[in-house]
């Protein structure tokens, strides 16, 4: 079923994108890309190996890690009450069905296509930020999951008891997804919500070289947001939480890349290995 899960996502994904590479991209940006292709990826490069590294240690840390930190469910739950109720009285068969797909299908196509739509501007500095502030995503996430222990609505015996997990129901194949990419102890902070905010707050810094783009960012981005409650995955605490690492990441990032190039740290390296053979 996994299996099954994961093809019908790269499936969907794939349709997705050859459609926006046209719709946001162009044959013009595409073309220039394909020529200028090996000296962007040696620039890239660090920060993609960086993400790659980060991701794998993020997998292991939430599938191994001991449950050390402080029990916060009781405390999410005095502080927000009954909010994330409001979601249940609103829901409807297709508002479930719409918020199953993007959290799912949605996310993944919102964290992919601007990887691609900045790897083909000609600066690559927006591409190198965006991989930055993914990697201190999950950086940062996978370290507040080990200190702050709390179970999401869907797991909450009141909640869990009286409504079910919408997602779950809906389509029962995304249980095996979620179980397999993560614990149900990890809600706080809610990484769909900060990645898919980081994603939004980068549409809005490029809306001048991608304006459709930046509307197509921002709902996705907001509807996914919006799922995680909608879905009794994560509450509302978690979702602010989720909104401000955004604001941390991306800010991080900003002053990280671009402070040294590729080629500054190579000519720095030799002039430090010059010294030392005197």
């Amino acid at each position: 079923m996994l299996v099954e899960v994961l093809t019908r996502v790269a499936i969907v994904v794939g349709i997705l994108l050859p459609v926006s590479l046209a719709l946001f991209i162009g044959r013009e940006r595409l073309e220039r890309t394909i020529v200028e292709l090996r000296p962007r990826l040696r620039i890239c490069a660090p920060y993609l190996a960086v993400l790659g590294l980060v991701l794998i240690l993020n997998r292991v840390m939430r599938q191994t890690a001991p449950n050390m930190g402080f029990h916060a469910t009781e405390l999410i739950r005095d502080i927000e009450g009954d909010f994330i109720l409001i979601f249940q009285e609103i829901s409807t068969p297709e508002l479930t069905a719409y918020f199953s797909a993007i959290y799912v299908y949605g996310y993944a196509f919102l964290l992919i296509f601007p990887g691609v739509a900045y790897f083909a501007m000609s600066d690559t500095k927006t591409f190198r930020r965006l991989m930055a502030a993914y990697s201190l995503n999950y950086a940062i996430g996978v370290v507040l999951y080990i200190l702050v222990i709390a179970y999401g609505p869907r797991n909450h015996t009141i909640f869990a008891s009286e409504l079910g997990v919408m997602l779950y129901e809906h389509s029962p194949q995304y249980q095996r997804l979620t179980r397999e990419v993560n614990r149900s102890v990890n809600v706080f902070p809610s990484l769909h919500t900060s990645l898919s905010a980081t994603v939004g707050i980068f549409a809005y810094y490029t809306r001048d070289s991608y304006p459709k783009w930046f509307v197509v960012a921002t709902v996705i981005a907001v509807s996914v947001i919006i799922s995680t409650m909608y879905l009794m995955i994560h509450w509302a605490v978690d979702v602010v939480a989720g909104l401000a690492l955004a604001v941390v990441c991306v800010a991080l990032a900003n002053k990280i890349v671009g402070r040294w190039s590729y080629d500054d740290v190579r000519g720095r390296l030799t002039d430090l290995r010059r010294r030392l053979d005197r």
